[in-house]
């Protein structure tokens, strides 16, 4: 599976502090034998994260783009609109699930607000901020995204 990073940061993007988050969704990818092809730093501006998520979207050259940061619920956290805003389908269940799976470690996990959709036959999936919740919350729905993946390209259901 094709991949495409985006961790969304004010602070990294204005070099004030290196990416950890970015890296550790990196790592966690290529463990499973997922192809990280691209990867990006935006601030926290709905405009930059639309842009760059329809960029890597409909240049049909990755299968899933993960984002990392601007879930939650601060003033500058928009990652889930500009996902929506650019989502033709969303999957609720996905980011259920994740929640579901991160209360079990932080009460804190119903704070996110990540959402996850396709646009095209591309699937967008929202990770929290911190490199230990991106990690927790992919490993919650990783068994799931290869056929995912499939199916928004037309696979039938095993």
């Amino acid at each position: 599976m094709r991949v495409a990073i985006l961790t969304v940061s004010d602070s990294v993007s204005r070099g004030e502090y290196e990416d950890s988050s970015g890296p550790a969704v990196e790592e966690f990818c290529g463990a499973r034998e997922w192809s990280a092809v691209a990867s990006a730093v935006v601030p926290d501006e709905q405009e930059k994260i639309e842009g760059q998520l329809r960029s890597w979207a409909d240049a049909g050259e990755v299968d899933l783009i993960l984002t990392t940061g601007g879930t939650g619920i601060g003033p500058r956290d928009v990652t889930p609109e500009a996902t929506a805003a650019l989502c033709q389908r969303l999957i609720p269940g996905l980011a259920e699930e994740m929640r579901r799976k991160g209360v079990e470690k932080t009460p804190r996990a119903v704070l996110s607000r990540s959402v996850a959709g396709v646009r095209g036959t591309v699937l967008i999936v929202n990770l929290p901020g911190s490199p230990k919740g991106a990690i927790e919350s992919l490993a919650a729905i990783a068994d799931l995204l290869p056929h995912c993946a499939k199916i928004v390209r037309g696979a039938r259901h095993d």
